[in-house]
């Protein structure tokens, strides 16, 4: 992940995290799974377990993997480097965690190279330099976020063909978005100022999209 790994110390604010835990992205991810009967699935990136959670409670064998011991990964690896043989999994899955990995393009290769037929991805969507820059005052292991124009490039070239997409505008306190990564003083005000056209009072609108991809090679 990014430049530092303050992960362990932040698991427990993810895992109890309410936007996290629950939402019309997660549902549709799930939905999207389909039936997990019978079918492996790979969390990657899993964080506070939430995905990982709502697929075997669909009926998937799920292995999480994360970087961050503190997050209790059935795997301790980063998304770059995944410890399986090639199509190891019926789905790969990965929800907000792609803007937090060093390489986009490696994370994504990987992904592809270890499921047998789809993957699920949901991250942030590029809006705009403030939000970027914000992001990153609040939490430098912040990376890169990219538009879906981007990101159809980006599947491409990892041979994956998107059946879906969705964008989404969630809602969140602002002050508990803050404060799950002890964003404080000074960088949390620079932070609410330049994220003041998607304030509203404590409330934050932030942007997400989701994809459903296909391996075709």
């Amino acid at each position: 992940m990014g430049r530092d790994n303050p992960w362990d110390e932040r698991a427990q604010a993810y895992r109890d995290s309410a936007p996290h835990a629950a939402g019309p992205d997660l549902d549709r991810l799930v939905e999207w799974a389909g039936p997990g009967a019978g079918r492996t699935a790979l969390d990657v990136g899993s964080g506070g377990g939430h995905l990982a959670r709502r697929l075997r409670g669909g009926g998937f064998a799920v292995t999480t993997a994360d970087p961050s011991p503190g997050m209790w990964p059935d795997v301790i690896c980063r998304a770059e480097e995944l410890p399986f043989q090639a199509a190891s999994f019926d789905l790969v899955a990965s929800r907000l965690a792609f803007h937090h990995f060093a390489s986009t393009e490696l994370a994504l290769a990987e992904a592809a190279r270890v499921t047998s037929d789809m993957f699920l991805l949901e991250d942030l969507l590029l809006v705009d330099e403030r939000v970027e820059e914000a992001e990153m005052l609040r939490d430098p292991s912040h990376v890169r976020t990219y538009s879906l124009e981007q990101w159809a490039a980006l599947f491409s070239t990892a041979g994956l063909a998107i059946e879906a997409t969705e964008v989404i505008e969630r809602q969140t306190s602002f002050s508990a978005w803050l404060e799950r990564c002890n964003c404080t003083g000074e960088t949390a005000e620079k932070a609410r100022e330049l994220l003041s056209h998607r304030l509203s009072g404590d409330n934050y609108t932030s942007t997400v999209f989701l994809i459903k991809g296909l391996k075709t090679q």
